[in-house]
C-alpha cells in the first residue's frame, strides 16, 4: 500500500489507508483494485448511499463513529417514538418494509429494519472509527480523513484515509442543539437533559416538568410525562401549524404529496387548514397560534415541520399538558422565570429543541457546506453534489424521502466516474471536479 504522495498519484485508483505513525495497512480498505472513496455514516443516509453504491459495482469504506448501525435511533431516542409518516415514505432504496410492518413503525420496527438493510446490502461499517477532520488534498486530488479509533482506550489510533470520493452522510441531526445564553440556568439544580437521553416518563412520575421546545419531540414527550403521572408543561415561544397525523383516515403527508402533483402549494396549504381547524378546532384558543403562512409553505422556506398531532393536542385542552411562554431566566435552585412575569418551580426540565449538523467542526472547506449551520449552501435538490468529489447525503429538511433521493443521485454520479476511472484514469479525475 503507497505511503507517499507522489506513489498515491502514481496509482490513483487503489484506496490507502496511512496510520499516523506512517506505516501504510492494507487489511482495512478492501481490495487494492478498488478506487478508494470513504463515507461516513451516523443512520440511514450513509447505509443507502452505501447500498446504492454497491448495486450498481462500486464498493465503499464505510466510518461509523458509534459501535452500532443506526445508534442515534437506537441510543438516542425514547421508547415510545413512532414514525410519524407512513412507512411508504420512510423506505430507503430498494428495500420495503417486511410484510405486516404496520402503518406507522414504531421505534424497534424501524432500528430491525435498518439492521436488516444493512445484511442485505452487506454493509458493514468500520465501527468506532470517528472521523476527526477532512480536508482535500489538492496536490494529488483526493480526500484525507483522519478517523480515530474510540476503542482504543487511553492512546486511541488515528488513522488517515485517502479517497477520491467523500460523501458526507452525518445528516441533519448529529448533535443535540442546547439554548444558549439563558440567564440563571448554571444555578439551576433540578434535573436538566436534553430528548436525545430521554426515554420514558417513569422517572418523572409525580414531578413537576418543563419541556422546552413544541415540535413534534416536545409534543411527543409531554405527552409521554402526562400518561406516566408527571405534571408537564411545554413552552411555546413561536407560532406553530399543529395538524391531524390523518384528515379522513388518510395520512396527511400522503394526502399532501398527493394533492401536490395538480395544486399550487398555497392551495393545498388553504385544504390542510380547513381540515385541520375542522378536526382539531382553533388552536390558538389553547396558546398555540398559527403562523401567517401555511405549513407546506413554511416547510420549504424554513425547513420547520408542522407537529402531526397524535394525542398530545387533548391533552392540552385539558389542561393535563400546561402550555407556557418562552423561559425569562432560570431563579434560585429550581425556579424558572417566564416572559410574562410569572414563576414557577419544577423538578426537571427537558430540552426538546432539536439537533444540528456538526459538518464545521471536521470538514475543511469552505465552498459547499455552510460554517453558520453545517449544512449544503444550496438547497434541494441542488444540495447533494459539491466539487472535488465532495458529496452531501441526509441534507435535504425532507426526512427520509430526501435521504433516498441524495442517495440514488450520489450512486449515479460516482458510478459513472468509476467506469471511467478503469477507461481513464485521467477522466475520472475531470468528472469529479464539476460542481453541483
Amino acid at each position: 500500500m503507497p505511503t507517499s504522495g507522489e506513489q498515491q498519484e502514481a496509482e490513483p485508483n487503489h484506496p490507502t489507508i496511512l496510520h499516523r505513525d506512517g506505516s501504510g495497512s492494507g487489511t482495512d480498505a478492501g481490495d487494492r483494485s478498488s478506487p478508494a472513496r470513504q463515507v461516513w455514516v451516523p443512520g440511514p443516509s450513509g447505509l443507502a448511499t452505501a447500498a446504492c453504491l454497491k448495486s450498481r459495482g462500486v464498493p465503499s469504506l464505510v466510518l461509523e463513529k458509534d459501535t452500532c448501525v443506526a445508534s442515534s435511533w437506537r441510543h438516542r431516542t425514547y421508547e415510545r417514538l413512532r414514525l410519524h409518516l407512513p412507512r411508504c415514505f420512510c423506505e430507503l432504496p430498494m428495500a420495503p418494509f417486511p410484510a405486516g410492518t404496520p402503518a406507522y413503525p414504531i421505534r424497534d420496527q424501524f432500528v430491525a429494519y435498518l439492521d436488516g438493510y444493512a445484511r442485505a446490502f452487506g454493509v458493514e461499517p468500520r465501527l468506532g472509527a470517528r472521523v476527526r477532520a477532512a480536508a482535500y488534498d489538492a496536490g494529488i486530488g483526493f480526500w484525507r480523513v483522519v478517523a480515530v479509533d474510540e476503542g482504543g482506550g487511553a492512546a486511541a489510533e488515528e488513522t488517515e484515509f485517502v479517497s477520491r470520493w467523500l460523501v458526507v452522510a452525518t445528516g441533519e441531526n448529529a448533535e443535540p442543539a442546547w439554548p444558549e445564553g439563558v440567564e440563571g440556568m448554571e444555578g439551576y439544580r433540578g434535573l436538566v437533559m436534553h430528548t436525545s437521553s430521554y426515554k420514558n416518563g417513569d422517572e418523572f412520575r409525580g414531578k413537576n416538568v418543563l419541556v422546552v421546545g413544541c415540535g413534534n419531540s416536545g409534543m411527543e414527550v409531554s405527552l409521554d410525562l402526562c400518561n406516566n403521572g408527571a405534571r408537564a408543561s411545554m413552552v411555546v415561544r413561536d407560532k406553530l401549524h399543529v395538524l391531524p397525523r390523518e384528515i379522513l383516515g388518510i395520512s396527511t403527508f400522503g394526502l399532501s404529496m398527493f394533492l401536490l402533483r395538480w395544486l399550487p402549494i398555497k392551495r393545498v396549504d388553504s385544504l390542510l387548514l380547513f381540515f385541520s381547524r375542522l378536526i382539531l378546532g382553533d388552536t390558538e384558543k389553547y396558546g398555540l397560534p398559527r403562523p401567517k403562512i401555511g405549513p407546506l409553505q413554511m416547510k420549504s422556506s424554513t425547513g420547520k415541520t408542522p407537529v402531526l398531532d397524535i394525542g398530545a393536542l387533548r391533552k392540552i385542552k385539558s389542561g393535563e399538558i400546561k402550555v407556557v411562554p418562552a423561559i425569562n431566566r432560570f431563579t434560585g435552585s429550581n425556579g424558572v422565570e417566564f416572559i410574562d412575569g410569572h414563576r414557577e418551580d419544577f423538578d426537571a426540565v427537558i430540552f426538546a429543541t432539536g439537533y444540528k449538523s456538526n459538518v464545521p467542526s471536521w470538514l475543511k472547506e469552505e465552498e459547499f457546506f455552510s460554517h453558520v449551520d453545517g449544512f449544503p449552501r444550496k438547497p434541494f435538490p441542488h444540495s447533494w453534489r459539491g466539487k472535488n468529489g465532495l458529496y452531501a447525503a441526509g441534507f435535504t429538511r425532507k426526512g427520509l424521502m430526501g435521504t433516498s433521493y441524495d442517495a440514488l443521485r450520489i450512486a449515479g454520479d460516482i458510478a459513472d466516474q468509476w467506469t471511467e476511472a478503469f477507461a481513464s484514469p485521467t477522466a475520472a479525475h475531470r468528472s469529479s471536479d464539476h460542481g453541483a
